[in-house]
């Protein structure tokens, strides 16, 4: 675990959740972690730092809640160990939500529509059928919702599992010829065909009907209340929506979880929802 540096966003009035009065001075640093190299989400910068939409999307929840935040690079195979330790308060990167996740660990609600895509090296055969990867080789980033998607139809596919550390290095083996596709989020998969010449996306997307949410501690629930009022402003100011649509190039839909706000907290159908109206204001 390494820490990329400390971004310091600034409101007049930090309005959500009783934060009105508070000096962003004497508030604490949030500690957010992230797995950078995950593109478009978190990137790193030749000249230093971090970018990506996941980065935006901080920054502006950091306004909306008028703190002070400081970005942990995290390796994914570590991050829910690392959350659960203490060592961060919340985890920013897309996470699906799931049942087994969430009986271990408390979501806000979704703030993107989760579907998957492969990658494979440019001049492949393309994948439009699950069927079309059998007995071949697919690089994932280890302990991920991807690892465990594929890893769980090995047997009925009869293809094999690669695991990286890294998601960009589940990417480097389908560049270099060491395994035939990788899969990640579609935004991933979108994001990287367009900056890496040598893959290309599959013709077959994969929709889940699932969302990604923001992760913390089963107990610290007011960190998770002043985020996902924050997150339900940007809904409504169509903040999150216009990030979505600078790094994927694409304008999520009306109904999508970039819009639509759940009642309650957290994502409705899972362990830790709490339909009770929570309140808050934006800025």
């Amino acid at each position: 675990m390494s820490k990329i540096t400390k971004y310091v966003k600034q409101a007049a009035l930090a309005t959500c959740l009783g934060f009105a009065g508070t000096s962003i001075a004497n508030a604490e640093t949030v500690k957010v972690a992230v797995d950078v190299g995950y593109a478009p989400h978190v990137m790193a910068k030749a000249s230093g730092g971090v970018e990506g939409y996941n980065v935006d999307l901080m920054a502006a929840l950091g306004k909306e809640m008028g703190i002070k935040y400081e970005i942990i690079d995290q390796e994914w195979s570590g991050i829910f160990a690392g959350l659960n330790s203490g060592k961060f308060d919340a985890i920013i990167v897309p996470t699906t939500i799931t049942e087994e996740r969430a009986a271990k660990l408390l979501f806000s609600e979704g703030y993107q529509n989760v579907s998957y895509q492969f990658l494979i090296k440019r001049g492949s055969a393309q994948i439009e059928k699950l069927e079309d990867l059998r007995g071949k080789t697919i690089s994932v980033n280890k302990g991920n919702y991807f690892d465990k998607w594929v890893s769980a139809r090995a047997d009925k596919y009869g293809w094999k599992v690669l695991r990286f550390g890294k998601n960009s290095e589940a990417v480097l083996a389908v560049a270099t010829g060491r395994s035939y596709a990788s899969l990640a989020g579609s935004t991933v998969a979108g994001w990287t065909a367009k900056k890496n010449p040598n893959v290309v996306g599959s013709k077959l997307i994969i929709n889940s009907g699932q969302a990604a949410g923001f992760v913390f501690r089963t107990k610290d629930k007011a960190n998770r209340k002043r985020f996902e009022v924050a997150i339900e402003c940007l809904k409504k100011s169509g903040v999150i929506a216009k990030i979505h649509e600078k790094w994927t190039g694409n304008m999520p839909s009306a109904d999508s979880a970039s819009f639509k706000i759940r009642a309650g907290l957290g994502e409705p159908g899972f362990n830790g929802h709490d339909a009770t109206p929570h309140g808050g204001s934006c800025s």
